[in-house]
């Protein structure tokens, strides 16, 4: 059995509770991924993080976990209503492209800057399209259990008779009578009941490029159904966690929860856990409102707002540096001062695997590990577990300007630290080749290389070579290094 003390907040209880898993051993977790019709922007990157972040976790708690992040491809239509053109097929239209071409082009940038902010591949990643027929057998179950009805040629939830026998709305909060009283009626959904009732499957329009057969039309399936569907499929009627941003808690994820009600009898979630969102100026960023910053851009600094590049590890470090059902708002002050931060941990972390033992020690490392668990069971706080990482950065930097002492069993006790919530929690690479090697090894032929040349110059400037010694300082600061003599000889670090 796996001990644990890690606590979820959860999303449908609005408190944090005690995880424990269905399957002893085992997790099940669902979180919805992108609507592949554009390239991936800030936004997409803090749920991608956050819940990298968790199946870390369990992974490193001894947990066997099933991670299910699927790929929306149809079905996903404007404004996330049930009218309107489908994101992909316009895209497909705009640009002149099957709608798979578009699918597969923004898919592969996706999965690029995934692996650039080295978020973990999932263990499943199931597209919508690949699972209509799951789909149609699905709506067939909810039109059995009486909550979903065929109005021409369309399959529609039925909202109020749903809430009367159970509660719609209880993971938003939404009161859903004012709700009911509330929503007009929209041009084109006279075919619905009520203007609330959402869509399990849509008969297609004649232009409408993606539809699929259905003993109700050629048409094409709700975009609510689709992860009832798969999440069902591979994790089975009850799973432990499914997450999302918190966008999503409403329709989205109170129309799964419906869904799962009608067509199983009880619902199918443990733990629903949902990011915050990114905010610039204090506004959600996404595609649909024009504010968006897209992940390439930031990487290359091309975006007129960005004043700089900003590396894959610095957009990384700037999202854990927040919890994360805490808002995050961008600015470019902000994320400069993650830069700052992250290279100051970097270079506290390569400095460990400088520093030469003591006998006797004037530092106290023990406590650290047990203060890091702490702070990742308290529901994931990873800005606590960087504040103890910086705590060890303070120890190690007084041992390396030789105001303190340190064992070799605390230099060890160190590295296991690091190793533990930098490298393999937290996901932060350490390596400044950027071949994802993550031990003090990566740097070794680096680190070589500049000790070598720095050799060099202080025998130059033993034999008053200044010239020699002058050329190999200089040279090194435009490569972007920054020297340091010291009465012992040297000490370089990379320019903040």
């Amino acid at each position: 059995m796996i001990e644990n003390y890690l606590s979820l907040y959860n999303s449908l209880s609005r408190r944090k509770e005690r995880f424990v898993p269905i399957h002893e051993g085992r997790v099940g977790m669902y979180v919805c991924g992108p609507t592949v019709y554009g390239d991936g922007h800030l936004g997409h990157a803090r749920p991608a993080i956050t819940f990298d972040i968790l199946y870390r976790y369990l992974t490193h708690l001894g947990y066997k976990v099933r991670y299910v992040r699927n790929i929306t491809d149809v079905g996903h239509l404007e404004h996330d209503a049930d009218e309107g053109e489908d994101k992909i097929a316009k895209k497909a239209r705009l640009e002149q492209l099957e709608p798979m071409e578009v699918v597969q082009h923004y898919l592969n940038r996706y999965h690029k800057a995934m692996d650039d902010l080295n978020v973990l591949p999932p263990s499943i990643e199931p597209h919508a399209s690949g699972h209509i027929i799951e789909q149609i057998e699905y709506i067939k179950k909810i039109l059995d259990s009486g909550y979903a009805y065929i109005s021409e040629g369309s399959v529609y939830f039925d909202v109020p008779k749903y809430n009367r026998d159970h509660h719609y709305g209880k993971l938003s909060g939404r009161n859903i009578d004012e709700l009911l009283a509330t929503t007009r009626a929209l041009d084109g959904q006279q075919e619905k009941h009520n203007p609330a009732d959402f869509a399990l499957w849509k008969k297609a329009a004649p232009e409408h490029i993606m539809h699929w057969p259905s003993p109700w039309s050629e048409g094409f399936p709700g975009w609510h159904l689709e992860c009832s569907t798969m999440g069902e499929k591979y994790l089975g009627e009850t799973f432990d966690i499914h997450g999302g941003g918190m966008d999503l808690m409403f329709p989205h994820h109170e129309c799964e929860i419906a869904q799962s009600v009608a067509h199983n009898g009880k619902e199918t979630v443990h733990y629903w856990m949902h990011n915050n969102m990114i905010t610039i100026n204090g506004q959600k960023m996404g595609k649909s409102l024009g504010n968006f910053i897209t992940l390439d851009e930031f990487f290359t600094g091309s975006h007129p707002s960005l004043e700089q590049p900003y590396s894959p590890m610095t957009i990384r470090f700037f999202i854990l540096q927040a919890q994360y059902r805490s808002t995050l708002d961008f600015s470019n002050e902000a994320l400069q001062a993650s830069e700052k931060a992250l290279n100051r941990m970097l270079e506290g972390w390569r400095r460990l695997y400088e520093l030469t033992p003591s006998e006797t020690s004037t530092i106290d490392v023990k406590g650290l590990r047990a203060k890091c668990y702490e702070a990742m069971d308290d529901d994931l706080n990873t800005p606590i577990v960087i504040a103890h990482l910086f705590e060890a950065c303070r120890l190690i930097n007084q041992v390396n300007d030789g105001k303190a002492t340190a064992t070799a069993d605390d230099i060890k006790e160190l590295k296991e630290l690091f190793d533990i919530f930098l490298i393999d929690i937290l996901g932060i690479r350490t390596d400044i080749l950027g071949n994802g090697a993550s031990s003090g090894e990566a740097l070794k032929p680096f680190e070589d290389a500049v000790g070598l040349l720095l050799d060099i110059r202080a025998k130059a400037k033993a034999s008053k070579d200044w010239a020699t010694s002058d050329l190999i300082r200089n040279r090194l600061g435009e490569i972007g290094f920054d020297i340091k003599d010291t009465k012992d000889g040297y000490e370089w670090s990379l320019k903040k």
